[in-house]
């Protein structure tokens, strides 16, 4: 059960934003409440009361990535055309300072898919839906409404989620830009 408000305090807010900052760069994987709470400042009694649990802190986590990974999809604006949509996210992923982002994502995405039942429950299922959410938004109604739009956003997204993993594997930008602009240029 987790003791968090429908809106949170200030000091839950403050903690939080430190959190994710430590989770970024040290990951959720092996997070131990005592030195999360040494390095923000806080104690794990502090962050027990006021998330209810270490799985209800990571829930809260994965839900300020899933956040933060929504507001970039916003902020992509009015682009018509899922291969525009296709090529703004991709130069977004490529830049060096999301890349602490991104693995965190895929954490959370991988650990949805093996612990179903954890704090990670329903991460991956819902990140799909947003992305194919944001890729059927650039696609004609017409198109949008068809299996053939169907498959092609799901195409699309592959793409750019096979991308981002190579690239988070082996950091060779030029060469997976290379392949996600010749599918680009194939939608």
């Amino acid at each position: 059960m987790s003791v968090q408000a429908s809106t949170p305090s200030a000091r839950q807010s403050e903690l939080l934003e430190k959190a994710y900052a430590y989770a970024l760069e040290h990951g959720l994987a092996d997070l131990s409440l005592r030195p999360l709470a040494t390095a923000i400042g806080s104690s794990p009694r502090v962050l027990l009361f006021l998330f209810g649990s270490k799985d209800g802190l990571v829930r809260a986590l994965l839900t300020k990535a899933r956040a933060d990974e929504l507001a970039f999809l916003r902020d992509l604006g009015p682009a018509r055309g899922i291969g525009t949509v296709v090529g703004r996210v991709w130069d977004w992923l490529v830049q060096p300072q999301h890349r602490p982002l991104l693995t965190l994502w895929l954490e959370g995405y991988a650990r949805s898919l093996v612990d179903p039942d954890g704090p990670w429950a329903g991460f991956a299922r819902a990140t799909v839906d947003d992305w194919l959410a944001v890729l059927a938004a650039a696609q004609p109604p017409p198109t949008r409404r068809t299996k053939m739009g169907e498959a092609q956003r799901t195409l699309a997204l592959a793409v750019l989620r096979g991308g981002m993993l190579d690239l988070l594997a082996t950091g060779d930008v030029p060469r997976i830009t290379a392949a996600v602009r010749a599918q680009v240029a194939a939608l």
